[in-house]
């Protein structure tokens, strides 16, 4: 009987400590995903894409309002429906930019290009 092959993971290459490309702390490596982000960071980031997605939905929502008063112009019997759809096009428009801005973000990794490392004096001069 052939060996059994052992599937080979993206985990495999690193060592069991790695440091985090954002915040440059020392993390277990089952806490970072495949860009090396760890869950701190990655909350931090979602949070912050969540506050400009609100803000990209209701600039959204606020187009939709534009052109449902300017080209459709609508009669006062259904208020209503125009209103809730107005509220649904901020709302979808909020989770569309803040997938955006999170993407973004994620390729970007401006944090990780302008991130300084800890303090090295404590484990003495370098070579």
């Amino acid at each position: 009987m052939p060996e059994e092959r052992r599937r080979v993971s993206w985990r495999d290459r690193y060592p069991d400590e790695v440091t985090c490309v954002r915040c440059l702390q020392l993390r277990d490596q089952v806490d970072l995903d495949r860009l090396l982000w760890c869950t701190r960071c990655r909350a931090l980031a979602r949070n912050r894409a969540s506050w400009m997605g609100w803000l990209g939905g209701a600039l959204f929502g606020g187009g939709v309002a534009l052109y449902i008063w300017g080209v459709i112009q609508p009669t006062d019997l259904v208020v209503g429906g125009w209103i809730a759809t107005v509220v649904a096009a901020v709302w979808i428009g909020s989770k569309v930019a803040r997938e955006l801005v999170y993407g973004v973000m994620r390729i970007r990794n401006v944090h990780a290009a302008e991130a300084m490392p800890p303090d090295t004096a404590q484990e003495g001069p370098t070579p």
